[in-house]
């Protein structure tokens, strides 16, 4: 539905209306610009990339605050969303849940700790990260995006796109019924391999370090909570262990399981191509089996699912554009390039893309600087995925290989979790890139140790590797991770954040000041 007749002018015409597109549209018109969203599909519906993290709900929340979107900042957090949105489906993530599996002895019990990677995201429920179901997450948003006058179209085929001058042409067909957009600029939100590099034929570069891989899923009803197939002492356990991101570990691949409070589990795999050849991804269902077989824990937690909508195979996962951006137009980092769900690292990417983009339409949308400043935004979301691709590409490498896979996920952990406190503690300067990926010591660091996982290790080696990564992480390890103590299981521990004040150079006071301010529990 639009309020403009057609052909219209725009300020901005933005590709595609998952939760990006919707809010870079509302930060834009709360910037003054007129913005058309056009969709090829309609709402609600079923997109993959579903797992909230703590620097996802950061950005949220500065995003939310500084282009004041009141609507937007309850969903960065369990407690509030439950109280002020309670009709929008979500799932509760308290943290990031690991199994490792070897399939060749699927009936292993899950409870051997020396087979388990528990990270806890948050000390309890109201604080706590979320799962978004997309299909009321994302509509939403969209008519968020409606209320604050930007027009929408959906079941829109976008067909051709043309420069001049004075902007950009943007054909299409909408109910059988062709018609043109002219803007001044144009974003692509449309995904991977989406409506702009289709149409200017942008080509598509290597991701260094990463296998191609496949991706197969769908929603269930009827699965089951592992913590009651196989239960663990929670007096003992960091969090639930089914309030997570759950992960599936196995030699080629893995499998996530997120479960919603509406009843619904999403759940599926991304594998190698080798894996995905030889269990058949391509007989969907059939395919899904077989790999339960193999895994009795997700066998028995699935054994009275049901799939509510045909499983979905995306036959090349990853994806890096070959062009992020031009006179005119821009990707979204969603639409610049994708790696793989492991870690939940799309959304904040994404939204961090979206803050970068609102900030050059902010300070720079008719100055002379827009070129430069574009340019620069191509540069570091290329970086950020390629740091990114060469994290996961490590953790492929090593899915077999359990006690490395461990200590390569704690750069992550600890990269994420420090620039978390830098940046609510208004140090951003200290972790001004993704995964501390230009700190002068981190980075390297990082790229040097990432590079030997990729090479085959003996015991001796995976020891010593894991030991260089203690040794990297340390300066910004703000977490207490790789604690031998813990044993794996590393909960929420204010403790550690005020052990950890200098390296955030800041006073344990300060530190105290943050911990309330962001709900903890102190006593």
């Amino acid at each position: 539905m639009t309020a403009r007749p057609y052909p219209a002018r725009y300020d901005l015409a933005i590709a595609g209306s998952g939760f990006s597109g919707s809010l870079l549209a509302m930060i834009a018109r709360r910037l003054g610009l007129s913005v058309v969203m056009v969709e090829k599909g309609k709402h609600p519906r079923i997109v993959i990339g579903e797992s909230s993290t703590p620097l996802t709900n950061l950005f949220l929340e500065e995003l939310s605050t500084h282009y004041d979107l009141p609507s937007v900042r309850p969903l960065s957090k369990w407690g509030t969303w439950q109280r002020t949105h309670p009709e929008i489906a979500c799932g509760l993530k308290r943290g990031f849940t690991f199994y490792h599996h070897d399939l060749d002895h699927p009936r292993r019990s899950p409870r051997d700790r020396s087979q388990q990677l528990l990270v806890a995201a948050s000390p309890h429920d109201e604080i706590a990260d979320t799962h978004w179901y997309r299909a009321h997450f994302d509509h939403f948003l969209v008519q968020e995006a409606q209320k604050l006058g930007v027009d929408y179209l959906d079941e829109t085929h976008l067909t051709g796109f043309s420069e001049s001058n004075s902007g950009v042409t943007l054909d299409g067909t909408r109910h059988g019924r062709s018609f043109s957009i002219s803007a001044k600029f144009v974003v692509d939100a449309s995904g991977p391999r989406g409506f702009l590099h289709r149409a200017l034929g942008l080509g598509e570069l290597e991701l260094p370090g990463f296998p191609p891989t496949k991706a197969l899923y769908s929603h269930f009803e009827g699965v089951r909570r592992l913590q009651d197939l196989y239960p663990m002492p929670n007096g003992q356990l960091p969090y639930p262990v089914d309030d997570a991101a759950v992960h599936h570990v196995f030699d080629g691949g893995w499998i996530w399981v997120l479960q919603f409070n509406n009843g619904v589990t999403s759940a599926g795999i991304a594998a190698t191509d080798e894996f995905a050849e030889e269990y058949r991804f391509a007989d969907g269902a059939l395919a899904w089996q077989r790999i339960l077989s193999r895994i009795q824990a997700l066998e028995s937690q699935f054994a009275s699912a049901r799939p509510i909508r045909p499983f979905t195979r995306i036959p090349r996962l990853a994806f890096r554009s070959g062009q992020i951006v031009g006179d005119r137009w821009a990707l979204l980092p969603s639409a610049a390039g994708f790696v793989d769900p492991l870690l939940s690292t799309g959304f904040p990417l994404t939204l961090l893309g979206v803050a970068r983009l609102a900030e050059v339409f902010e300070n720079d949308w008719d100055s002379p600087h827009l070129a430069s400043r574009l340019t620069d935004y191509a540069a570091q979301t290329d970086a950020d995925l390629l740091a990114t691709g060469r994290l996961i590409g490590a953790l492929y490498a090593n899915m077999n290989n359990f006690p490395v896979f461990v200590s390569l996920s704690l750069l992550y952990f600890a990269a994420v979790s420090y620039s978390e406190a830098a940046r609510r503690l208004g140090k951003p300067h200290l972790a001004s890139s993704f995964l501390l990926r230009d700190h002068p010591e981190f980075g390297p660091a990082c790229c040097h140790l990432l590079k030997q996982a990729q090479q085959p290790l003996s015991d001796e080696e995976s020891h010593a590797l894991s030991e260089e990564i203690l040794k990297a992480i340390e300066p910004f390890n703000v977490a207490g991770l790789g604690d031998p103590d813990r044993r794996n299981w590393y909960p929420v521990d204010p403790d550690n954040l005020l052990r950890s004040a200098s390296k955030l150079d800041a006073t344990q006071n300060e530190i105290m000041v943050l911990l309330q301010r962001c709900g903890f529990q102190l006593q």
